[in-house]
């Protein structure tokens, strides 16, 4: 029995996977069919496929194993991570800590050889990734995405150069956050087993990666310098209340306290309630918070991990049974379809890899971090935050492949040196 399941569980894998490459289809079929639009815009969102995939592995679990079963599995999995997520966009996204990333930005930006928009694009595609490292590469996703939004991901931006930015910003999120041992999910995954810390990451993955973020960014705010309007986000467009410093102090105090606790649930997650009360009580500096983007991303994270949690006995002796060079690509390849975290986990319990084989087997995984939203695990968080400004509001995963590859190729030709 216990072999079907192990087959179930792939199949529905698989259908999940190709569930997202047809989302913006069924976005399509919504506008051609209203009387089944919301049936449509559901299966078209991106960020519900895994939960709702998920849901039906459960079920057929109860079916097949009993209700017990399906019970006990769905509790053994660990959700730190999606609630981390999910905590970490709402925080970052907080109207004031929003502010202090862009009043920083501009200020940098108008002391740079080019002229200030162009540079913030630049910068936001540049540093706030390589910033990933330091506050999570969640944060950073956010940080970035709502920063790009009102400049790169507009209605007038040509669709190819949207895609071509969205690869590059999933990309450096993904190679930007190896400066440290703590900021990445797949290093996270290994840092303890493989006995790396910050300074080993630095010195082994972080320069290549720092690297490949400026040519990656370099070239894309290249091709949208001509293209780039200079909008006012809609924060500033209208008058409201000039943020004290305390406040902004306060908020940056919560977001490195979520960091710092970021394997503590129970600790993040009430400091999240205090920052909710924060909030509250101080509305008139604040804007509406991310909750409804923050739980989709949670959901699909959580999916994610539910589904993922059965690939074990097809991952693990594939990535087992690579040489080097081999488990660099394969790892790359295999990080589109699974997410690399889990990629690095299976790793960490293979027993006598040699150092060669880890240093692949990472730089594989962050590689391909770009390549799909399920990749690398902010990546369902930058789909919510800009996908608006792309056609039918929905992203496609085919586009986003292609353009992933180019600054993918720029990554691996780095950490292959």
């Amino acid at each position: 029995m216990a072999a079907n399941i192990n087959i179930l569980a792939a199949v529905i894998f698989a259908l999940a996977l190709l569930h997202t490459f047809f989302a913006k289809s069924f976005e399509v079929l919504a506008h051609r069919h209203p009387s089944h639009a919301g049936l449509f815009h559901l299966l078209g969102e991106v960020e519900v496929v895994f939960g709702f995939w998920a849901f039906i592995l459960i079920g057929l679990l109860a079916l097949i194993a009993g209700g017990d079963s399906a019970i006990q599995y769905v509790e053994s999995r660990h959700y730190t991570e999606p609630l981390f997520v999910f905590v970490i966009m709402v925080v970052a996204a907080s109207r004031p800590l929003l502010g202090v990333v862009r009043g920083s930005i501009k200020t940098i930006s108008k002391v740079m050889p080019t002229r200030s928009l162009l540079a913030q694009v630049w910068l936001s595609l540049a540093i706030v990734p390589l910033l990933g490292s330091f506050i999570t590469e969640p944060a950073a996703m956010t940080l970035a995405a709502l920063m790009l939004a009102p400049q790169v991901f507009t209605k007038d931006m040509p669709e190819w150069l949207k895609y071509g930015a969205l690869g590059v910003l999933f990309v450096n999120i993904s190679i930007g956050g190896t400066l440290t041992s703590y900021a990445a999910p797949p290093v996270l995954m290994v840092a303890n087993a493989w006995q790396w810390d910050s300074a080993f990451m630095a010195s082994t993955f972080g320069w290549r990666a720092a690297i490949a973020v400026i040519i990656n960014a370099s070239v894309v705010s290249y091709l949208l310098r001509k293209h780039l309007v200079n909008m006012q986000p809609a924060s500033e467009s209208r008058k409201e209340h000039r943020i004290p410093v305390i406040i902004s102090l306060i908020h940056i105090t919560f977001l490195v306290g979520v960091v710092i606790f970021a394997h503590h649930p129970v600790i993040f997650f009430g400091l999240f309630l205090l920052f909710l009360g924060f909030t509250q009580a101080y509305e008139r500096y604040q804007s509406p918070l991310l909750l409804r983007e923050g739980l989709l991303v949670g959901f699909f994270l959580a999916g994610l991990v539910v589904l993922g949690g059965m690939q074990q006995w097809w991952l693990q002796p594939i990535v087992s049974g690579l040489a080097p060079l081999q488990l660099f690509f394969g790892a790359t390849a295999l990080t589109a379809i699974t997410d690399n975290a889990a990629l690095t986990y299976l790793g960490s319990l293979i027993s006598g890899m040699s150092d060669e084989s880890k240093y692949m087997l990472m730089a594989g995984a962050v590689t391909g971090g770009g390549l799909t939203v399920i990749a690398n695990a902010p990546n369902p968080a930058g789909v919510t935050l800009l996908k608006q400004g792309f056609n039918d509001a929905s992203i496609g995963a085919g586009q986003l492949l292609a353009g992933s590859l180019p600054p993918t190729i720029v990554a691996a030709i780095l950490f292959l040196i």
